[in-house]
C-alpha cells in the first residue's frame, strides 16, 4: 500500500517537483518501508527524533536524505545541522544568525529556506514580509551570512477547507518568492518554493511549488 501511494504521488507530481516524505511521529520501520519503495528524502520536525532516526537508519538506508521542517531552537543546532541537507524552517533573524555562527565554527555551508508566515493562525512560525526583506538585505548587501546558502522560501497555507483562502495564501508566497528573485538576482541558489502538504499539495502546484511536504497521505495518521 505504501509503495503504491509513493508511486502514485510521484507520477502525479511534475518532474521538477520533489516529494518530501514527512516522517515525523512515525517509526523508523515505516521510513524503512518507504525507503525500500524508492523514497529517499524525508523530513523531521523535532531534533531528538531526527537524531534517533538518523542513527537507527544510517546503516540500512545508506543514501537516505533528511530535511528539517520544524521550529528549530538555537540550542538544538548541533543535533540537526550535521545530519540534514536542508533546513526548511528558518523563521527568524536570530535563528539565521545562530546558524551562521554554527556553520562558521564548523567550517560548513548550511543550506536553508526562509519561512514566510502568511497563514491566519498566529501560532504558526515565520518571517513577516518586512522581516524577510530586512534579513535579505543583510544577507545580500552586508554579506552577513557567508556560511549560509539561501535556497528559497517555505510556507504553509491557513488550515481551512476554504480553497479561496488556501489559494490566497499560496499566491502571496509565490508573489514574494518572485519578488525576491527579481530584487536579488545575485542569489543564484534561491530556487526552491516549498509549499503544499497532504491536504493542499495539488493546489500548491498551481503556484509554482518545487517541493511538497507530504506525511499523512503516505504514512497515515500520526501514531
Amino acid at each position: 500500500m505504501l509503495e503504491e501511494t509513493i508511486r502514485a504521488l510521484k507520477s502525479e507530481l511534475p518532474p521538477d517537483v520533489e516529494l518530501v516524505a514527512v516522517s515525523k511521529f512515525h517509526p523508523a520501520e515505516a521510513i524503512g518501508e518507504a525507503y525500500r519503495a524508492g523514497q529517499r528524502l524525508f523530513a523531521e520536525s523535532r531534533p531528538q527524533e531526527l537524531l534517533q532516526k538518523v542513527q537507527s537508519l544510517s546503516a540500512s538506508c545508506p543514501d537516505i536524505r533528511w530535511h528539517f521542517i520544524g521550529h528549530l531552537q538555537t540550542n538544538k543546532l548541533k543535533l540537526v545541522l550535521p545530519h540534514v541537507e536542508l533546513v526548511q524552517s528558518v523563521d527568524s533573524l536570530r535563528l539565521l544568525q545562530a546558524i551562521q555562527a554554527w556553520a562558521n565554527g564548523h567550517d560548513r555551508k548550511v543550506r536553508v529556506l526562509l519561512e514566510l508566515h502568511v497563514a491566519a493562525e498566529e501560532t504558526k512560525q515565520g518571517f513577516s514580509a518586512a522581516e524577510l526583506f530586512a534579513a535579505l538585505e543583510q544577507a545580500v548587501r552586508e554579506k552577513a551570512f557567508p556560511a549560509v546558502e539561501l535556497c528559497g522560501l517555505m510556507g504553509m497555507a491557513t488550515f481551512t477547507e476554504d480553497e479561496r483562502v488556501i489559494r490566497r495564501d499560496f499566491s502571496r508566497l509565490q508573489e514574494t518568492y518572485r519578488e525576491v528573485r527579481a530584487r536579488y538576482p545575485e542569489l543564484e541558489s534561491f530556487k526552491e518554493l516549498s509549499i503544499g502538504m497532504s491536504g493542499d499539495y495539488s493546489i500548491a502546484l498551481d503556484y509554482g511549488s518545487t517541493m511538497v511536504r507530504i506525511g499523512t497521505k503516505i504514512f497515515g495518521a500520526r501514531r
